[in-house]
């Protein structure tokens, strides 16, 4: 755990070097809902990863880029590493593996108002075997709990470094809904990256195709307020998106149609809703979402249908992109 000296005692600066320039992509790793696409947008300083209080919304590697004067800063938000049950899972948790391997620094993100669990630990332990990269501790969610909570979970979290045989690069306390210490931890992040010229053109937030992005929009709306099996259960595709034609050039509208697939027919009416009302709002709701990312006017039309078992089944997972 890095201890820095107050001000007063920092070595005196020398000759005035030249400003080094660095760039790099960090990893947020974490068990299921430890808080790292909503700290990954409060970074980037919008949204590029949908967010959800349901465990494992994230089934992409969601690239946000910081831009500095001094750095680059790729963040990739992995899904969140848990115990497989479908082979959906399984593949979420190789995506999980193949990035950690690739990147140059890696953020643990652990939620302050939880104690450290068995699958906090299980995480950990891989870490572990990872000699090279540099781990960061991110103690997420630091708004919900009292300073001796944290102080605690911060004790916590340096004991299991030192269990496994490793140390910490830093431990850092955020929380990115007060956005309390988000740029202390991008100021942290990116001393650990290596030299080099930025990656992506200045103004791009993401490199996530746009129709992914719209996608995991209507998925994100499409969560809200479902049955706790539903979500796993959810895929969105956009088959189309195109301006509409005989529209004039200041009024565009741009048509999207996309399919909601579930696993099940008795899990239609769920997403459909009494007399297609929460499928209705789950179309006003990402509607404006879309409108936002894209800055035009949308027509969006959504349709819901089954794709039995998609999860474990191999030929449809890749049809839905996984």
């Amino acid at each position: 755990m890095s201890v820095r000296p107050p001000a007063s005692q920092a070595p005196e600066a020398s000759e005035p070097s030249e400003a080094v320039h660095r760039s790099g992509f960090a990893c947020f790793v974490g068990r299921p809902n430890a808080g790292k696409s909503t700290l990954t947008n409060a970074l980037v300083g919008q949204k590029v990863a949908i967010t959800s209080n349901r465990p494992q919304t994230t089934r992409h590697t969601v690239r946000g880029i910081v831009h500095r004067p001094d750095a680059q800063l790729v963040l990739v938000d992995t899904p969140g590493l848990h115990k497989p049950r479908t082979l959906l899972g399984e593949r979420l948790n190789d995506v999980v593996r193949t990035t950690w391997a690739e990147v140059d620094v890696i953020g643990f993100c652990l939620p302050a108002n939880e104690k450290i669990g068995p699958g906090d630990r299980f995480i950990a332990k891989e870490l572990a075997g990872i000699k090279k990269t540099p781990k960061v501790a991110v103690v997420t969610k630091t708004d919900l709990v009292d300073s001796k909570a944290l102080a605690e979970q911060l004790i916590a979290i340096d004991q299991l470094g030192k269990e496994l045989g490793f140390e910490w690069a830093e431990i850092v306390p955020v929380s990115a809904v007060g956005d309390k210490q988000v740029q202390l931890l991008a100021d942290l992040l990116v001393p650990l990256l290596p030299e080099g010229p930025t990656l992506y053109p200045e103004g791009d937030l993401t490199d996530e195709p746009e129709q992914v992005m719209v996608a995991e929009l209507i998925r994100e709306a499409a969560l809200e307020g479902v049955r706790d099996e539903l979500p796993h259960s959810i895929a969105v595709v956009v088959e189309e998106m195109l301006p509409r034609e005989d529209r004039p050039a200041d009024k565009p509208l741009l048509d999207i149609h996309a399919n909601l697939f579930i696993e099940r027919p008795s899990q239609k009416g769920i997403v459909i809703g009494p007399k297609g009302k929460r499928l209705k709002e789950v179309g006003i709701k990402s509607r404006k979402q879309i409108e936002a990312l894209l800055g035009t006017p949308v027509f969006l039309d959504l349709h819901v249908k089954v794709a039995k078992d998609w999860q474990r089944d191999p030929k449809q997972l890749r049809r839905l992109g996984f």
